[in-house]
């Protein structure tokens, strides 16, 4: 039987072996036939399909949004634009809400480390950052 082993094929694509487990077990790669011996063996399409995943897990897509991508992207059906510019606007809403989230989060640590340096130490509640984690900010 041809085929590609585990190690090679998390070697070509750039991943840890149990990576490729991972993504197996997760439904994201398809289950690879196995040898008389017992070894997987997987297809070239097995290595497309994880540097698929990885780019675009690089760009922000969750793994069940992945999941959607590489259906459409290997049934190889039209796109239908309307939906792609709603998959779009959801994800730059997501990002603006991270965005936010940084900018508090930095405002947060700005406020700690522009903080009058003291040799005393002070109480927890009154260290910003302490302070900002225990009442939910940030």
């Amino acid at each position: 039987m041809n085929g590609l082993t585990i190690s090679q094929v998390a070697s070509m694509s750039h991943v840890n072996i149990e990576t490729v487990r991972y993504y197996e077990r997760r439904g994201l790669i398809s289950k690879p036939p196995r040898s008389e011996s017992g070894y997987r063996m997987f297809t070239q399409q097995a290595v497309e399909d994880i540097r698929f995943i990885k780019k675009a897990q690089e760009i922000g897509f969750t793994l069940e949004e992945i999941r959607s991508l590489l259906s459409l992207y290997k049934n190889e059906v039209e796109i239908i634009p309307a939906d792609m510019q709603r998959i779009a606007l959801e994800k730059i809403q997501e990002i603006e809400e991270k965005v936010n989230q940084l900018n508090r989060f930095k405002a947060l640590l700005e406020s700690a480390i522009n903080r009058h340096v003291s040799k005393l130490p002070f109480s927890i509640d009154q260290c910003p950052v302490m302070k900002g984690c225990s009442e939910g900010k940030g």
